[in-house]
């Protein structure tokens, strides 16, 4: 599947559908975020404002991944309820270099009202496997903070290694912050290393 038609493609999971977001799901994306509980930790962001997110907002929105796919620059998906269609959180790949790294970064966060359920980890690992498989990642990476025990534990439960630290690596809250960098190769999840698709 090329790269072109990653705006339409769906991730089916026991539970979850991982697709990129479509002006009709504003409500759910909505209620999703404007249900979540105050924050639980200090990397949750917990509730948020969403008064300037209209839908004319997130159509916008929308519109506006689905040109950074096509350029491949960002591929955002939403995480829904195969059951509910409730919009469950997000999760995303920045690709930062192609040609012989085929290289990206990984996002995500799941609303923290529906926390402790297994969809972080049933949402990243299919992923993972859809960014080596149908957009030929070779190398995805996650930068986490240093005491975020739950995103190292979620890392690590499916198959990313903990490969280094680097400093001072992210600006958060007026200052330099350190992470470590957590790391998946095809092999981590049973999958089948392929040379880089490199244009002549």
């Amino acid at each position: 599947m090329g790269k072109e038609s990653w705006p339409l493609t769906i991730i089916n999971t026991e539970r979850l559908i991982l697709r990129p977001l479509q002006p009709k799901d504003y409500e759910h994306w909505y209620a999703g975020f404007s249900g979540r509980l105050p924050k639980q930790h200090q990397y949750d962001d917990g509730l948020v404002s969403l008064d300037h997110c209209d839908h004319q907002w997130f159509v916008d929105l929308c519109q506006r991944h689905q040109q950074e796919s096509l350029n491949d620059q960002f591929f955002g998906l939403g995480i829904f309820s195969r059951q509910t269609g409730q919009h469950l959180g997000n999760i995303d790949f920045l690709t930062i270099r192609r040609g012989e790294h085929q290289w990206a970064v990984l996002g995500y966060e799941i609303h923290n009202q529906y926390w402790r359920q297994g969809f972080g980890k049933e949402s990243v690992r299919a992923a993972l496997i859809a960014g080596f498989e149908r957009l030929s990642y070779h190398r995805i990476e996650a930068a986490i903070n240093l005491d975020n025990q739950s995103s190292i534990g979620l890392a690590q439960s499916v198959g990313m290694r903990k490969e280094c630290i680097r400093r001072g690596f992210l600006y958060e809250n007026d200052q330099w912050v350190d992470h470590f960098i957590y790391v998946a190769l095809p092999p981590d999840l049973g999958l089948i290393e392929k040379p880089p698709e490199i244009a002549a």
